[in-house]
């Protein structure tokens, strides 16, 4: 009975946090309108209405409530155990909107060269822009702190629960296993948030968050509270920091389409490095062309909308061949709302 209580309230949750962020997108497109025109974009292939993106991103909270009622996933949504802290990173969206969106209309991803430190030289060339025009790029700590609420926003509030279908394969996973000799690397953890999730549910996993960003790891640390600690590590997804053979999982959660093409692959064969024999890699990220067709203009125009240079090529790669092509052999494949989940296997070694 608790169970079916909690998946009821984790509905109910996420339907009424779908309505505040899909208000919150409202509020934000009209001010952007009135701040600035940016230059007019026509997707040129079919795109789903309103009432079929509502009625698909309400199919995805189902099954996440479903997931919370079989154990798979904690329940619960960040904004209810802060409050005050989600109203005021609202308010630091808001007052970082005019200059984001005259970004926009000028086409300047360079804002990210104002925070520059010491290591900003040692970045990959790729990663020293403004992705999806933020301020400061992914280096500055107001982006680490604003970085959620605005893709929550953009995406009407399904970013958290489409990242966490990774945790129903970790759940099949995990199934006999000793969490306690499990361990996890997250791949470009960002803010830490499906870690903590995870967090929840193994509290005695051994977790790894990797990311280039020290200010995105700060926010991840601070996020996780009194939890059991993670292992923090800042680096570069194409020389990962950990031994060969040392993970038991590896979890990538909408990297892949901010890569350049060479590097998806050099990141690809780095998972495979890092896994065990028999390991298991979780890659999510956004649709691609031809995987819900009528759905396709919307991959047309994001890029367009958003500064994201390498998503056309992303859009349109070949990840299965990729994966195969770096020794990881697919598994399942799941599309989510506007997310596509791929599980890999790295093969046993035979004998």
């Amino acid at each position: 009975m608790s169970e079916r209580l909690d998946s009821a309230v984790q509905l109910a949750g996420s339907l009424a946090r779908m309505s505040w962020y899909s208000g919150l997108n409202w509020i934000m497109q009209r001010r952007a309108r009135n701040l600035a025109s940016p230059p007019a974009f026509k997707p040129t292939l079919p795109v789903p209405n309103r009432n079929e993106l509502l009625a698909d991103l309400r199919s995805l909270l189902r099954s996440d409530a479903e997931a919370v009622r079989e154990g798979v996933m904690p329940a619960g949504h960040e904004e209810a155990f802060r409050p005050l802290e989600h109203l005021r990173r609202i308010r630091g969206m808001f007052a970082d909107l005019p200059s984001a969106t005259e970004r926009r209309v000028d086409r300047d991803a360079s804002s990210v060269k104002e925070f520059a430190n010491g290591d900003f030289d040692e970045l990959p060339e790729y990663f020293k822009q403004d992705f999806h025009f933020q301020t400061g790029g992914y280096l500055s700590e107001d982006s680490a702190k604003l970085y959620d609420i605005q893709v929550e926003t953009l995406f009407h509030g399904s970013a958290a629960a489409m990242r966490r279908r990774a945790m129903v394969p970790l759940a099949r996973f995990m199934q006999g296993r000793d969490q306690r000799a499990v361990s996890l690397l997250d791949v470009a953890c960002g803010t830490g948030r499906l870690l903590k999730d995870i967090r929840r549910i193994y509290p005695a996993m051994r977790l790894t968050g990797l990311d280039l960003s020290s200010s995105y790891l700060e926010e991840a640390q601070g996020y996780f509270g009194n939890l059991r600690r993670a292992r923090w590590l800042a680096g570069n997804a194409e020389d990962i920091p950990v031994g060969g053979a040392s993970q038991d999982v590896v979890v990538s959660v909408f990297l892949f389409h901010e890569l350049p093409p060479e590097v998806r692959h050099t990141v690809a064969r780095e998972v495979n490095r890092v896994l065990k024999p028999g390991g298991l890699f979780i890659f999510i990220d956004s649709l691609q062309m031809g995987d819900r067709p009528g759905w396709d203009g919307l991959l047309e125009a994001f890029p367009v909308r958003f500064h994201e240079p390498y998503y056309r090529g992303y859009s349109i790669d070949d990840l299965e061949a990729l994966f195969v092509d770096a020794g990881l052999r697919v598994e399942a494949e799941e599309i989510a709302f506007l997310s596509k989940m791929m599980v890999c296997r790295k093969d046993a070694i035979a004998g």
